[in-house]
């Protein structure tokens, strides 16, 4: 949100009283000689924009960043480098050190980059080789636990995305299929490589897993239970990504699904995938559905439609759902209400995502729903993100002919960035049993 630079003046009116006749006069202050101003050689550096440092530690008014790498630092690259090593050392995060998720820097002009472009360019940076560190979801923990998050702030692309957001519906249905094609139609031989054999791209469920495709077949039959599933129900899947839940709920539970997806490239290997099943996948976006279901499920699609529209996929679900039916909502959630992602995630990962805050999913559902069941499985997203990391890095010498160095440092980073703060409690993966108002309580309290 943007200070309003106010004093408590610019509400007071003019006064139109005559002033008194009475004026005292200062006194008359000594001529002072100021000495003739030294010569300017370069133009001053742009201040930091919005950094805020706990004390001990000392600020300066702007940061110099030379334009490359230099034997010698200047005062400015100096001044910047200090700042950020006290700034992470309040994380426990050393530069150079021989501790887990401790950075190695190789471009001195990371230190600027980050007190000016703060999370971008700390990930900008990465994935142009500036620095490295042997455990990134070590480091991102660390960052998260320290709140040097909120220490530098303030960066242009962050305002811009915040004025965006209150002005235009970022989620609508001329953008979203665009924001669904940056990210999932980048190519199936990346995802079938990453993921597990039911190419299922959400949160695992670790219970009682100790590999990917365990922990991904426990999470479908999770929800499957959580909505009552029985043989020749109706079954609408909203984001249904490569069919993984479909298809679970019609091999596992005889029943008849429908899902929908805006990605060709998922739509076009799930139908191939689990064409000997009750499944019928179909491009649309979900404003598109029309029907009546048994049941509703939504796996991993909150986290894309926006503030703007969370409302609607609620009435979407509800007029969708039949009047006993049950729907099940599975989504990472904020821990506070945001209007947008964070810039490296909006620029490279998800355009134009976002989480909702759980106080955003309660507005969302009032009136509509009645909330049967929650429960937070947040914690297993840190495995789940770990198991995606190491299937991609195992894969990368497959891939590497189409995906280059720059994309592989930029998917490490999202993958293991994401775990670091799973691990730092910093977002949370919620299922939301719902009812319509009047309909008995299910039993849907599983784990």
């Amino acid at each position: 949100m943007l200070a309003r630079n106010r004093g408590p003046w610019h509400d007071r009116p003019m006064s139109t009283e005559t002033p008194p006749r009475r004026v005292t006069i200062p006194p008359i202050l000594p001529k002072v000689m100021l000495p003739p101003p030294p010569p300017v050689r370069t133009p001053p550096p742009p201040p930091i924009p919005g950094l805020v440092l706990p004390a001990p530690l000392e600020t300066s008014a702007s940061v110099a960043t030379t334009a490359k790498p230099a034997p010698s630092k200047s005062k400015g690259s100096a001044s910047a480098e200090a700042l950020v090593r006290e700034l992470f050392d309040l994380a426990g995060i050393k530069f150079g050190g021989p501790g887990p998720g401790d950075i190695t820097v190789h471009d001195d002009r990371f230190y600027g980059r980050v007190l000016r472009d703060a999370s971008i360019g700390f990930g900008e940076s990465y994935m142009d080789g500036w620095w490295d560190t042997d455990a990134l979801d070590v480091l991102l923990e660390k960052i998260m636990r320290g709140g040097l998050r909120e220490r530098v702030t303030g960066s242009l692309r962050l305002k811009f995305l915040t004025a965006k957001a209150v002005m235009m519906n970022l989620q609508s249905k001329a953008r979203s299929g665009l924001s669904v094609q940056a990210h999932y139609d980048v190519g199936n031989e990346l995802y079938t490589r990453m993921l597990d054999p039911r190419m299922v791209y959400t949160c695992g469920y670790w219970k009682n897993a100790t590999t990917l495709a365990a922990a991904q077949e426990a999470k479908l039959d999770l929800v499957c239970r959580k909505l009552g599933l029985e043989k020749g129900m109706r079954v609408l899947d909203l984001g249904c990504g490569w069919g993984g839940f479909a298809a679970w709920a019609a091999e596992k539970y005889g029943c008849s699904v429908v899902g929908v997806t805006l990605s060709k490239d998922q739509h076009s290997l799930g139908r191939e995938m689990w064409k000997h099943l009750d499944v019928d996948l179909r491009l649309c976006d979900y404003r598109d559905v029309i029907g009546t279901f048994d049941r509703v499920a939504s796996i991993g699609m909150m986290e894309h439609v926006g503030p703007k529209n969370h409302r609607h996929v609620m009435e979407v679900i509800h007029r969708s759902l039949a009047p006993d039916g049950i729907a099940c909502v599975h989504t990472i959630a904020n821990n506070r209400s945001r209007r947008h992602g964070t810039p490296f995630v909006e620029k490279y990962i998800f355009p134009n995502a976002v989480a909702p805050s759980l106080a955003q999913l309660g507005k969302a559902i009032e009136g509509l729903f009645v909330l049967e069941d929650l429960q937070n499985i947040g914690p297993d997203y840190a495995p789940t993100l770990m198991a995606w990391w190491e299937n991609f890095d195992r894969a990368y010498p497959e891939l590497k002919a189409k995906y280059d160095e720059r994309f592989y440092r930029m998917w490490k980073f999202y993958l293991l960035a994401a775990a670091g703060a799973s691990r730092a409690r910093d977002g949370q993966l919620y299922h939301l049993v719902l009812t319509k108002v009047g309909r008995a309580q299910p039993d849907c309290r599983k784990s």
